[in-house]
């Protein structure tokens, strides 16, 4: 029954018996199993459901980190042109060679590197907040400067 309750949520089967499995390895390590009282329906069909809903949420930030990290990745890889292009990637080159500092850092350690925020800010010796506030001074910029380019 918990495979294909999770089968509902994340549409794939093989995924869907991962979440199951390390849902009952998590009881057991965790002695998680102290925690179900009367309802042990209950208790594993909310907690499948959770762990799908983490799951899908994960997804859809490591999709967004991945769209972003080729979008960078390919315009710093480019060798910069000297006359301005009408494409993206050769927009984003050019913005990405004018930004300085911890906003580059930052953007090439998560979005390039793909290290998680936590993992950025100590190396870069930042809080995690810091380092998301460089992110989105930098994500701003590169939006605006897009636009620009555009009109």
């Amino acid at each position: 029954m918990a495979v294909h309750q999770c089968l509902f949520f994340l549409k794939n089967e093989s995924d869907a018996k991962d979440v199951v499995q390390n849902l009952f390895v998590d009881i057991w390590e965790k002695k998680l199993y102290n925690n179900f009282h009367n309802d042990v329906k209950g208790y594993l069909f909310l907690a499948v459901k959770n762990r799908c809903l983490n799951r899908i949420k994960s997804q859809a930030v490591q999709d967004k980190r991945n769209e972003i990290a080729m979008s960078v990745g390919a315009a710093l890889e480019q060798e910069q042109d000297p006359l301005p292009q009408p494409d993206v990637e050769a927009a984003l080159r050019e913005m990405l060679h004018t930004m300085k500092g911890q906003k580059l850092t930052a953007v090439k350690m998560v979005y390039l590197e793909g290290k998680k925020y936590k993992d950025a800010a100590n190396e870069m010796g930042i809080s995690v907040n810091s380092l998301k506030t460089h992110l989105k001074s930098a994500l701003k910029m590169l939006r605006l400067g897009l636009k620009e380019k555009n009109h």
